[in-house]
């Protein structure tokens, strides 16, 4: 095969279908359980910011999902701590897409009903989320396989991407580099179908049903 084939190939292996609140019980595992943890070891080293990144954002749904928990569900309670969300695809149609932040019904219909009016304007036949939703997300188009963020983070939800389409030497591989990039006690979320590497050792188990694993302290 023609090396230009393999990467149109490759573009072509993308999966661009999301929606908010994909897997609720992982949204809601995160909120109740996973999340207050997080928050709670980032004020005892005495930081403001709790730092997510997505990876393979696809059109926005998934990093915006937790931008909506924080801001509707957690925000009060910790008044003290901002959110920051960096979310990163290779595709820049992607990208562009998720920056403008518009969807349809079929998109948001799983978000609690409340939250429509709430965090959505509905502009024809789109939901569009509004700004205040918005601003915690930062997007930026990298593939994961190039190099890892500059910069550590406190969760990091790598779902239905390295841990289903690569094969186990580069899923090995790209686990010993997110996991660089995690803070220790920090989460990893896998796709509900996905698993570890049967050989690492770096991660304890959160949530076995649900794929969310806690990083060893050390």
């Amino acid at each position: 095969m023609h090396p230009n084939e393999w990467i149109m190939l490759d573009k072509l292996s993308r999966v661009t279908i999301s929606r908010f609140y994909r897997e609720k019980a992982v949204f809601q595992f995160l909120e109740q359980q996973v999340l207050p943890v997080l928050i709670q070891l980032v004020i005892e080293r005495g930081d403001k910011s709790l730092k997510v990144w997505c990876v393979g954002s696809a059109s926005g749904e998934e990093p915006y999902t937790v931008s909506l928990i924080w801001e509707l569900q957690l925000r009060t309670k910790f008044p003290d701590t901002e959110l920051t969300i960096l979310a990163t695809d290779a595709d820049p149609v992607l990208i562009q897409r998720s920056q403008q932040a518009c969807y349809p019904y079929s998109s948001i219909k799983n978000l609690p009903e409340a939250w429509h009016e709430i965090a959505f304007d509905e502009l024809e036949e789109n939901y569009c989320l509004k700004p205040e939703f918005r601003s915690a997300v930062q997007f930026f188009q990298q593939d994961v396989r190039g190099g890892m963020p500059g910069e550590c983070f406190d969760l990091i939800l790598c779902r239905n991407l390295v841990f289903t389409y690569f094969d186990q030497a580069l899923q090995c591989k790209m686990l010993n580099e997110i996991s660089g990039v995690l803070r220790p006690n920090g989460a990893l979320v896998l796709g509900i179908h996905e698993k570890l590497p049967a050989n690492d050792k770096a991660f304890t188990v959160w949530s076995e049903k649900l794929r969310i694993y806690q990083k060893h302290e050390s």
